[in-house]
């Protein structure tokens, strides 16, 4: 059987980290981009390896489209050398990063460099990378549950999240015909570095999560790459277009 690859946005840290090395344990191949810390890229590399699996990390600013062209020609020389193959199974849109503050207090900097990075580089990534997806293959896009409930602070960045649901339903429209499955996954709190690492240092915070939280505690970030390599190597490919949120039942 052909081995499967798996191009992760943002896979140096956090949920990306995870879901890059759940992927891995499943016997399919990495392929992981970081912004600028390729130290820490490597790190998730060379610990896949020592498991017995196979990864790799490239370097990509998902803001930056000028460069989405030879992105995937370094992507496709890649993988060829790698794995014999010039085309991917899975692509996760995961890199980002959170904004908090009011309404009032949004700059219109800090506004634009969220849509950069959360809605206008998965958009044209994915579409840089259409013909580079395998037939039958799964496209997944990280939202968060700031989508379905409010916290104060988190506006500007709810809202980019909101715009990446609707555009998994529009893509999984137009890729049904090749059987691409393309779904959302949804956070909820997670005891990662993101916001600072809130969640996972501060303890009033995480405690404040663990008391709206059906399961009572927040969520680790094994949980989210547990859930995503799940609905990639799992029996699936007749869910698409949907949300699932993996927030342990927050605020509901």
């Amino acid at each position: 059987m052909t081995q499967k690859i798996a191009l992760i946005t943002g896979g140096s840290r956090g949920l990306g980290r995870s879901i890059a090395q759940h992927l891995a344990q499943q016997g399919v191949g990495v392929v992981l981009t970081y912004l600028n810390q390729s130290d820490a890229a490597h790190s998730v590399v060379a610990d896949i390896q020592a498991t017995g699996g196979q990864a790799i990390a490239l370097q990509l600013d998902t803001s930056n489209t000028s460069g989405f062209a030879e992105f995937k020609q370094t992507l496709i020389e890649t993988i060829q050398a790698a794995f014999g193959r010039d085309r991917i199974d899975y692509l996760v849109n995961n890199a980002g990063f959170g904004v908090h503050a009011s309404i009032a207090d949004t700059s219109e900097a800090d506004l634009y460099a969220l849509f950069s990075v959360h809605v206008k580089g998965p958009f044209f990534l994915t579409q840089t990378l259409l013909d580079t997806v395998e037939d039958g293959g799964h496209i997944i896009n990280l939202s968060s549950g700031l989508a379905r409930f409010s916290l104060n602070g988190y506006s500007a960045y709810a809202m980019m999240k909101g715009a990446i649901e609707v555009f998994t339903r529009y893509l999984a429209q137009e890729l049904g015909p090749r059987e691409i499955s393309v779904n959302t996954i949804a956070p909820g709190a997670i005891e990662t570095d993101f916001g600072g690492g809130a969640v996972r240092d501060n303890k009033d915070v995480n405690g404040f999560v663990a008391s709206v939280t059906a399961k009572g505690r927040a969520g680790l970030p094994d949980d989210v790459g547990g859930a995503v390599a799940s609905l990639l190597t799992g029996t699936n490919s007749w869910i698409t277009a949907q949300r699932i949120e993996v927030s342990g039942g927050m605020n509901i």
